[in-house]
């Protein structure tokens, strides 16, 4: 998430109603707002001012300088604002590049004034604490007000009072205003505090005898601290830039992502384009369409979005068939392209993931090859071979061109095969590696260090460490120098180390992590914390580099993992503190806290003296204020961040952070188990792995690689890092991947032009697509957006280029770039390959390799009536969304769970009614009666209706089966009933079913006399009910309580039921019976009698049951007696 704007409607209301200031503000929630559905008659009964005082009328649709623009109107009667919205409501106007629509106003009273009473006052965020400017002369030619603008900058975590005011922004104001001044610019900046603002500019700011007007305000908010703010923020409208029209599709994907852990955004910028892509990872996106705008797709390309911080097959799906609705709702005349793209993934399954998309491709193929649309799909990290495989295979079946490519494909190349640019391979190659464990044998790579078993902190000796020689400050005008383009869910992380200054003069060489680096991993993430200790096995380090995990909401414990091929334990700790005094070699934190603990659980960490010099925080969507917080507190510690808002970091050979570097498939791959020569530093977590990727296969490989987070304020800075490289002697070159947004690349800059960085610095901001747009674009990092030109992607490539970096024409461009940078290096000594040293072996889980499908195993377990692994619940083949759309009822999902099958209407109502009339029986029968008894006893609801249930037999309840088998076997035998009571009777045997202790011949069971209507009523045949009711003609004319009784009228029933529904086979509903299905009717229904006495006795307050002596007849042997 990131700062978003509010329209002015929203900021004022917010203003008005919370600031806390003794200045008299005026004017307060005096608005009304047009809309083109606005009743304006009906408007001036809601606001009665309107037809007494002088308006003003404007759009509120975050526009700038509308005064300059003539879209303001002022000292207006009502008619006159009338007029007015008559020519510009529903207008199409021009701002800046951008196109729109007029569609909604303010009306506010006028307020008559001087210009000597306007004023201008912002206050705007930065790193280091947050800049108040103000200048005496506002209104609409307030003009350059960065150059004119008196300028106060309150620290993180300072207060300021109104005499910093006064002596700092008030010098060219009238004594007679500076009190008031003072006053409301404190309160101003109070409330700009505690709502989270991260911008907001009033002008002008109105201040006459009368008191404080706000006429004008434009403000953005953070909106990560929703969760804090949500009290007073409401249900914020974030509306879209003026030129770009919010869509419902935009609002549906927005609301996915606010009930999601993973990360889902979507922008439409040109809904009748060509060119849509579905990208996974904020960082790849922005490449993504960097790509598409170098190749001249600007005009074309329909969408920004992104997917990331591994979504559900659900939420992947949704996501998707999202953007093939949006696709196919119109032809194009030369067809449409789509691009799956993505770069290497850390932790995020992509074959899960694709599983989502290629259910929405199956949907919606009609569709797609109707609108002639062609896929391209690139992606790599852990399973992606699978994930490639079934897309291709989704192609062939449904005749929808898709092309598939992975990690032996660079990133973007298939932006280039969309558009017409290359050719598109008929085999694209495929990387040798299986699985995630096998190395690439026929690989001839060469590492620069013989011996991976050496502490990585020390330097190298003197040959290695021999210095490069300086950049040059211009080169030749070759391929990628010689052009100039045109002009931000995941997890995160973070790390402390020893901070250099704001400036780099003084920046020493710092270590980050050794061999011998020890960690604590807050939060319960098993699989992050397996991957660190295979890495460290395959990495040949000793020990693991987990010491242990802190976990808040469990106790203390053991967690089992495997180091290697035998299991260890790590111990789990409840408090931070324990652990920190138990592991004092720890010296780094790895945070995995949610948006709501990171801040706390991070300041708590820094409070231990052993992490003063490293720690490292996983956190995400935190707000920004707390952010700087905490780094305000590390900077004064001497520890270094890495984060927010990434996936950490990684030292090959030594150590990495959580999931960075993905799994042991692209570990080995990208050679990540020993050390190369190239160090580099992003803002992404996934472009950080693409480097990984595209480092090993251009270069030796990576010494050390941070992705330092895409907010606003990373923990730590580009620079911080490229100065421990350029001090750090195993590091030859650099790689540098920034993005707009931003002025820290002009520090790299100025690094290089004063001879501080001596070092080859290979660079590229990505972004560059930002100025193309007509309007703007929220990336996908919470950081990635230009507040000015400097802060552009294409002005900081040209500073970077101009300053001796070597700067690629595009990102497509870097891997060449960089290769010729090191054949370089090579070519002149400065690197000395060595002979790749293959890394030991690691097993693989058992859990993986299943989901890889390299291994198989019997079942211990086999089910065929439920399955709960998908996004969906299932009965029997029927989803829990079908079951209550069909409103199936109870004795519908009874039928599917017990029976498999999809019963009739009437089989349903049978079943239910069952359930109804054995609910319950009174308190005296056997099974209510130990339930009661347990329930005074004091013991809980399921040991008192256990007890109920056990009484349940062939005397109470059990009957059903007994009565079914007696009464089919003599019915399918031809037995006359006669015979069969006959028969009975010479065996010694009780007809079950048959008999009741109360309820006679004359005195009716209406519970018999209900089911018997239900069944002949609605029953196709009831030829047993029949038969057994001829039986009870016979036994109560011996004796008028031998009737057919509720146990044996619903086992005959159900006997016809099975039998005659159409649903079974004969031998399947005899089988039904065999196996006890009827008994479980009676335990059903009867249970809830039982719950109910439970419940009674417990709020009745029963106590103890103690059996009365005089109910208990004592029959003694003689000789005891006596």
């Amino acid at each position: 998430m990131s700062a978003k704007a509010i329209s002015e409607q929203t900021g004022k209301e917010f203003l008005h109603k919370y600031i806390c200031t003794s200045a008299a503000v005026q004017n307060r929630f005096s608005y009304a707002r047009v809309t083109p559905e606005t009743d304006l008659d009906r408007l001036t009964q809601e606001h009665p001012w309107l037809l007494t005082q002088r308006l003003v009328v404007k759009p509120d649709q975050l526009i700038k300088r509308r005064g300059k623009l003539g879209l303001v109107g002022t000292n207006l009667d009502l008619q006159g604002v009338k007029e007015w919205l008559k020519n510009n409501l529903m207008k199409e106007t021009t701002v800046g590049k951008a196109k729109g629509v007029l569609k909604n106003f303010l009306i506010e009273p006028f307020v008559p004034h001087t210009q000597e009473e306007e004023f201008y006052v912002c206050i705007y965020a930065t790193r280091e604490g947050d800049y108040i400017l103000f200048h005496h002369e506002g209104g609409v030619d307030v003009g350059d007000v960065d150059a004119k603008a008196q300028r106060l900058m309150v620290a993180v975590n300072d207060t300021l009072n109104e005499d910093q005011v006064k002596e700092h922004l008030l010098t060219h104001v009238a004594d007679d205003k500076k009190e008031i001044l003072s006053t409301f610019i404190k309160s101003l900046f109070n409330f700009y505090e505690d709502l989270y603002f991260t911008y907001l500019e009033i002008n002008p700011l109105v201040v006459t005898q009368d008191g404080v007007y706000v006429l004008d305000v434009a403000a953005k908010i953070d909106a990560t601290a929703d969760y804090l703010c949500k009290a007073k923020w409401g249900d914020v409208n974030f509306p879209p830039p003026f030129g770009r029209e919010a869509y419902p599709e935009e609002a549906y994907i927005a609301d996915l992502d606010s009930k999601s852990g993973a990360s889902l955004k979507l922008t439409l910028l040109n809904p009748c384009g060509r060119i849509w892509t579905m990208v996974a990872g904020g960082g790849a996106s922005v490449v993504y369409s960097d790509t598409i705008c170098d190749l001249g797709g600007v005009n074309e390309l329909a969408n920004y979005g992104e997917y990331s911080g591994a979504p559900s097959e659900q939420q992947t799906y949704d996501y998707a068939k999202t953007i093939l609705s949006l696709m196919t709702r119109e032809k194009h005349p030369d067809g449409k392209v789509l691009i799956i793209g993505g770069s290497i993934a850390n932790f995020t399954n992509v074959a899960a993931t694709f599983k989502g998309i290629v259910r929405a491709i199956k949907d919606y193929q009609g569709p797609l090859k109707e609108h002639e649309v062609t896929i391209f799909v690139r992606r790599g990290g852990p399973n992606y071979q699978e994930g490639l495989r079934v897309m291709g295979e989704v192609g062939k079946t449904t005749g929808i061109p898709i092309h598939v490519f992975g990690t032996e494909t660079h990133m973007t190349a298939i932006v280039g095969m969309a558009l017409g640019h290359r050719p598109i391979p008929n085999q694209p190659p495929m990387d040798a590696h299986t699985a995630n464990f096998l190395l690439n044998a026929s690989s001839s790579a060469k590492t620069p260090a013989s011996t991976r078993t050496a502490s990585f902190s020390e330097p190298r000796t003197p040959t290695e460490a021999t210095p490069a020689k300086k950049c040059k400050s211009g080169h030749p005008a070759d391929a990628f120098h010689s052009i100039l383009w045109p002009l931000k869910n995941v997890v995160t992380a973070g790390w402390k180390e020893a901070q250099a200054p704001s400036g780099y003069s003084g920046a020493k060489a710092t270590t980050l992590f050794r061999q011998n680096t020890k960690s604590i991993v807050w939060g319960m993430q098993t699989r992050a914390v397996q991957g660190m200790l295979d890495f460290d096995y395959v990495c040949s380090r000793e020990e693991p580099s987990v010491a242990a995990m802190v976990y808040p909401f469990t106790g203390d414990h053991k967690q089992k993992f495997y180091w290697g091929h035998k299991e260890i334990l790590l111990p789990v700790y409840k408090n931070m503190a324990d652990a920190m005094k138990k592991h004092q070699e720890v010296d780094v934190l790895i945070s995995f806290a949610s948006l709501r603990s990171a801040f706390d659980s991070t300041m708590e960490a820094m409070q231990y003296p052993q992490v003063d010099n490293e720690t490292g925080v996983v956190f995400k969507d935190v707000p920004f204020s707390e952010t700087r917080k905490i780094i305000k507190v590390a900077d004064e510690k001497g520890v270094t961040i890495i984060g927010p808002a990434t996936v950490g970091g990684i030292k090959p050979g030594c150590f990495k952070i959580g999931n960075t570097g993905g799994m042991l498939d692209n570990i080995l791959a990208s050679k990540l188990y020993r050390p190369g020569s190239v160090a580099y530093v992003s803002r992404s977590g996934g472009m950080s792995n693409e480097l990984n990727n595209i480092i090993s296969r251009t270069t030796d490989g990576v010494y050390e690689g941070v992705a330092i987070g895409g907010d606003r304020y990373p923990g730590s800075t580009f620079m911080d890092h490229v100065l421990r490289y350029q001090d750090t002697p195993g590091i030859k070159m650099i790689v540098v991947l920034g993005e707009v947004g931003g002025t820290e690349e002009y520090k790299i800059c100025q690094g290089i032009t004063e001879g501080r960085i001596t070092k080859p610095v290979v660079c590229w901001c990505i972004g560059t697509c930002a100025t193309m747009f007509a309007s703007e674009v929220q990336f996908g990092h919470a950081g990635a957006c230009a507040n000015e030109a400097s802060e552009t992607a294409v002005a900081k490539n040209q500073a970077l280029r101009d300053a001796g970096a070597y700067v690629p024409k595009s990102f497509d461009e870097l891997g060449d770039v960089i290769r010729t940078v090191y054949e370089d290096l090579v070519a002149n000594g400065t690197i000395v390959p060595a002979e790749e040293v293959p890394p030991p072996t690691v097993p693989m889980d058992y859990s993986w390799a299943r989901e890889l499908g390299l291994i198989r195993k019997p079942a211990s377990f086999m089910t065929s009536i439920c399955d709960e692994r998908g996004q969906e619940l299932i009965y029997a083949g029927m989803s829990i969304t079908e079951v209550f759309k069909e409103e199936i009822g109870l004795g519908g999902v009874l039928g599917l769970l017990w029976f498999q099958r999809r019963l009739p209407r009437y089989a349903s109502q049978f079943i239910e009614m069952c359930l109804m009339v054995t609910a319950d029986h009174g308190p005296a029968v056997s099974g209510a009666h130990n339930t009661i008894v347990c329930a005074r006893a004091g013991k809980d609801l399921v040991s008192s209706l256990t007890s109920g249930l056990l009484t349940i037999g062939d005397r109470f309840g059990g009957a059903l089966d007994a009565a079914a088998k007696q009464f089919s076997k003599a019915f399918d035998s031809s037995m006359l009933p006669m015979e069969f009571v006959n028969k009975m009777k010479k065996d010694g045997k009780l007809i079950m079913g048959i008999g009741h202790r109360v309820k006679s011949i004359n005195n009716p069971d209406m519970r018999v006399q209900i089911l018997k209507d239900f069944v002949k009523q609605h029953f196709p045949s009831c030829h047993l009910l029949d038969y057994a009711l001829d039986v009870e003609k016979i036994t109560t004319s011996k004796k008028p309580n031998l009737i057919l009784n509720v146990d044996g009228l619903i086992g005959v029933a159900f006997v016809d039921l099975l039998r005659t529904c159409g649903g079974f086979t004969r031998d399947e509903a005899d089988e039904f019976v065999e196996i006890g299905a009827l008994n479980g009717i009676f335990v059903l229904g009867r249970s809830m009698g039982f719950i109910g006495h439970y419940l009674d006795q417990k709020r009745l307050k029963q106590g103890l049951y103690r059996h009365p002596w005089d109910d208990i007849s004592y029959v003694l042997p003689e000789h005891m007696s006596m």
